[in-house]
């Protein structure tokens, strides 16, 4: 690996392309100021011009969410794991089919791995904008987003029209429906039956871990954040674990699969048999599998880095709900 070829895999947090338009509440009033960011692989954008940063497979995928304060994402559901943590604000994640079943505040470095089949959404609760990075189980991310009914009316109201191919249309720019494509069904009564009301005690304790939590349990080695036998038991096709500076080692290691570095903390030198680069929080990194490579902080000061690696577990649903 040149530094060139490791260059084309980093993806900086200054030069994410946003996209205002990739979902269906992209006209709602509440809803009409986010970004979204595809970072690997194809996201659960509805949007023809969504920007791929980086198209490798990686049997997931790495995005994120960008929100000035008061703006939120509508309720939706994924027939995969979707993982987020917070890059930087004050977050208020909220579920079930209206969104009142429970709720929880998160702030920079914690991490919800939100239980696959439940409608949920969140909104930015800051006093700026907020940055929260997520990962979708599956190449291809579950297919796409299955929206709560009342999000497609509202959408309708505002002129977007989501497709029963999932592509979106807007009428007030005097888009139509193709011939012989009809609208994404609204879920029926008996379908919205079958997805789970848990309540906050239901979900907090099993989904969501906290930043300083981490941290503590990285003293001596990367805290298993998501796995099968990590802090929140789930086998969704990749792992997660938080590196800190207490964790980090300089021997050189490889992976039998690509893996992606995501600083939350303090900069990172990331060093491999052809050279070596630095990373800042935002940034993401695709290694390669078989490269040896080393990552250790290129600072001093606070250091947290998450390290995202799949596995040969199927993409599905999370475990316990």
């Amino acid at each position: 690996m040149t530094p060139a070829d490791m260059q084309a895999r980093l993806v900086r947090y200054g030069d994410l392309i946003p996209c205002r338009t990739a979902f269906i509440d992209a006209h709602t009033p509440g809803s009409d100021l986010k970004e979204n960011f595809t970072i690997i692989g194809g996201g659960v954008s509805e949007a023809a011009d969504q920007h791929v940063h980086l198209t490798i497979p990686h049997g997931f995928n790495i995005g994120a969410a960008g929100q000035p304060p008061k703006c939120r994402n509508s309720l939706h559901s994924h027939r995969t794991a979707e993982v987020f943590f917070v890059l930087s604000g004050r977050w208020r994640f909220f579920w079930g089919r209206y969104g009142t079943a429970g709720e929880v505040v998160l702030e920079k470095g914690d991490i919800f791995n939100i239980p696959t089949g439940i409608f949920r959404g969140f909104e930015n609760i800051g006093d700026d904008y907020g940055m929260i990075m997520a990962i979708l189980g599956g190449d291809d991310a579950g297919g796409g987003v299955i929206w709560a009914p009342q999000v497609i009316e509202d959408a309708a109201a505002h002129g977007l029209v989501l497709s029963e191919e999932g592509k979106l249309y807007d009428t007030k720019d005097g888009a139509r429906l193709p011939d012989g494509v009809g609208p994404m069904p609204v879920l029926s009564e008996e379908q919205l039956a079958a997805y789970p009301e848990p309540s906050t005690a239901d979900v907090v304790p099993n989904y969501v871990a906290r930043y300083w939590d981490m941290i503590a349990l990285a003293d001596r080695s990367p805290a298993r954040v998501i796995g099968a036998d990590a802090m929140l038991r789930d086998r969704p096709g990749f792992e997660v674990a938080l590196i800190t500076r207490a964790s980090a080692s300089s021997d050189m290691h490889q992976h039998d699969k690509p893996s992606v570095l995501m600083p939350v903390t303090g900069h990172w030198r990331v060093t491999w048999e052809g050279g070596s680069l630095v990373m800042a929080p935002g940034d993401t990194l695709s290694v390669p599998e078989g490269v040896l490579h080393s990552a250790v902080p290129a600072m001093t000061g606070a250091a947290a880095m998450y390290h995202i690696i799949g596995t040969d577990d199927p993409a599905g649903a999370t475990m316990g709900i």
